[in-house]
């Protein structure tokens, strides 16, 4: 794993992301379709290592989109952070599916910590950080883990691409409001 070339993600569960008003099926696949996009534009600018720490919302979403890439580009990698040892245990259905297959297919697991301690996920995204050199993050609130992680990589160096979510979700609250067709 070259830093040069590797990329993490951080951002918030789906339900941090969606503002008041705003419609979770609407502003759901934008976003996504966002992180998809700044995923390809990662690839083709010639990073070939994607470090996901397996949370779920934008950390799942994008470690998926990276696996699925793989058939378009196989030699990328996956790399899964995991801050403790069980930290999929408590999800369920989709979520742990989606979790345990990730898990079970990417290049490289590491595990950070055995047991879960109260620093064990700063710790996770400092690694991620500090083995990176681009951040690809969804952000709806900056005093929360994911603004952290920002932070700490803008002052670390990386190359910062930021899905503002509040701007998402603010698009789709104005575009009830216009309209293509004039009356």
């Amino acid at each position: 794993m070259l830093k040069e070339k590797t990329v993490c993600f951080s951002g918030h569960r789906p339900h941090k992301l969606i503002q008041k008003g705003a419609s979770a099926e609407k502003v759901l696949p934008l976003i996504r379709s966002m992180l998809y996009y700044e995923i390809e534009q990662a690839v083709s600018d010639g990073f070939d290592c994607f470090i996901s720490g397996m949370a779920v919302g934008v950390d799942l979403w994008a470690a998926r989109y990276v696996m699925g890439m793989k058939s378009k580009y196989p030699f990328i990698k996956l790399i899964c952070a995991i801050p403790y040892a069980d930290q999929g245990k408590n999800l369920r259905g989709e979520d742990l599916f989606e979790y345990s297959t990730i898990k079970n297919n990417a290049d490289k697991v590491i595990v950070l910590s055995e047991k879960y301690y109260s620093e064990c996920f700063k710790r996770r995204n400092k690694y991620m950080v500090d083995n990176s050199s681009r951040l690809i993050a969804v952000v709806s609130d900056y005093r929360s883990g994911t603004g952290q992680t920002i932070n700490y990589a803008k002052k670390s160096g990386l190359d910062l691409h930021i899905v503002d979510a509040k701007k998402c979700c603010e698009t789709q609250i104005l575009s009830r409001y216009y309209s293509s067709d004039p009356d």
